[in-house]
């Protein structure tokens, strides 16, 4: 045993934080697995189907199909799946459109070892934390569904160029099962001692939207840049559940007094790209915009690729 303190570091976790082939990261594991789901929200906000080639066209109705594929990911840790949304749109009077929309993705929460700061803010186990660990067995789902609402028109305010907007309203759930870490500690008085973290929860949110994009057209092809700016309410506590020698505890971080972290207001920019003859939208902006922003806005993420279509009928 190596001692320093009056504290004892079994030699062997020496050793092994030496030579393991890990990931490890000074962000703590709470930090990094609310981030994760987090990011997948905002991806789906980034693609909700409210800016389609068929807005301000003759027909009664206007159906379309979204498909798209996302993965974030954080050293070892990921969220990765498709998602998917149908719409149906019609005209409301000479110059807005009503669109109503559902959605499902469905993701696979994944993850090697990991070498991250133990810290539990959803409940106080009797550890001495924050503390070095290692965090292994994840393998779980995500599924984020819901519907929604959206009215579109039309705007011409002189100082901006004329631009359409885009206001609604959508339910949406978004459920983690076997979110679920083994962990050992590493450092500190309480090195060796082993337990288990599961962050499975289900949080629902009623969130108000809104957007404007500015399309153009030339020959064929149609360009539509826009911003859409979403706001899950209400914020919830990140809940959780852990068990270690002698304790099995649950909680979320807002009755422990450590806030409501969970569901941030989300800020997506796109840029679509429309092939007329195909019906075909895809949305190259946000793939770009997504990747260069969501690691900014939630850090400790290293990399989030989105990538999205719309095809109308």
């Amino acid at each position: 045993m190596l001692r320093s303190r009056n504290v004892s570091i079994p030699a062997w976790a020496i050793l092994y934080l030496l030579l393991a082939p890990v990931s490890q990261s000074t962000e703590s594991i709470e930090f990094v697995q609310e981030h994760l789901p987090e990011i997948a929200m905002d991806n789906r906000y980034a693609s909700l189907p409210l800016w389609d080639a068929c807005i301000n066209e003759e027909e009664s109705y206007c159906l379309a199909v979204n498909a798209g594929y996302a993965r974030t990911y954080s050293g070892t840790l990921s969220i990765d799946g498709p998602m998917l949304s149908l719409s149906v749109a019609r005209p409301v009077g000479e110059t807005l459109q009503l669109t109503g929309f559902v959605f499902f993705d469905d993701f696979i929460l994944a993850g090697g070892t990991e070498h991250r700061p133990l810290e539990v803010l959803f409940a106080s186990p009797p550890l001495a934390l924050p503390e070095q660990a290692e965090f292994t067995g994840l393998d779980g789902r995500a599924r984020d569904i819901g519907l929604g609402i959206a009215l579109n028109g039309a705007a011409d305010w002189g100082w901006l160029p004329p631009m359409e907007w885009s206001a609604g309203l959508m339910w949406q759930q978004f459920k983690l099962s076997d979110y679920r870490f083994d962990y050992l500690i590493i450092g500190g008085s309480d090195a060796g001692k082993t337990g288990t973290l599961d962050y499975s929860a289900t949080y629902a949110h009623i969130s108000p939207f809104f957007g404007a994009a500015w399309r153009r057209a030339r020959g064929v092809w149609q360009y539509a840049p826009h911003v859409q700016f979403a706001v899950p309410l209400p914020r919830r506590g990140v809940e959780g559940r852990t068990t270690g020698p002698g304790f099995d505890m649950a909680g979320n971080t807002a009755d422990n007094g450590n806030g409501k972290h969970f569901g941030d207001p989300s800020v997506t920019i796109g840029f679509n790209v429309t092939y007329e003859p195909w019906n075909l939208t895809v949305d190259l902006g946000s793939t770009i915009t997504q990747a260069l922003l969501e690691p900014k806005v939630h850090e400790g993420v290293q990399h989030n690729f989105m990538f999205s279509a719309c095809r109308t009928f």
